[in-house]
């Protein structure tokens, strides 16, 4: 009788077991409403060190911040054309706008500001819903 117990008791473990698993594949991740472009341009005397900073701090900003749900970053370029406005662009997206609020008031982003401003020349902001 023992044994049958622990046989019993074994087979309920495992289908527990695969059962988290089942669940953790398939439960629904954050879902993304807000999106945020941010792009800079740099100003003409800055090095390329300084840029590539630039995109390793704002890149661990994902890590800082809870409230992204997603980033993407990437050098700016015009089709056909030699040289664009914005040099670097960054892609967030978040829950709400609350969140996009939270983001830019966090110390982590402040921080990065102040850290990069010097060589910026100019940036843009673009806010948007994100669209099903």
């Amino acid at each position: 009788m023992q044994r049958q117990t622990k046989g019993y008791a074994l087979i309920l473990l495992l289908f527990s077991v695969l059962g988290l698993l089942i669940y953790g594949a398939y439960s629904p991740a954050r879902k993304a409403q807000k999106q945020q472009i941010i792009c800079f341009s740099f100003k003409k005397d800055i090095k390329s060190q300084a840029v590539e900073r630039h995109f390793h701090e704002f890149a661990s900003l994902k890590h800082q911040i809870p409230q992204i749900v997603s980033y993407t970053a990437g050098k700016t370029f015009m089709a056909g054309k030699v040289g664009a406005e914005y040099d670097v662009m960054h892609y967030l997206t978040f829950q709400s706008t609350e969140d996009i609020t939270a983001f830019e008031h966090s110390a982590a982003y402040k921080q990065f500001i102040l850290d990069n401003q010097a060589s910026w020349g100019k940036t843009l902001v673009i806010n948007a819903d994100i669209q099903p």
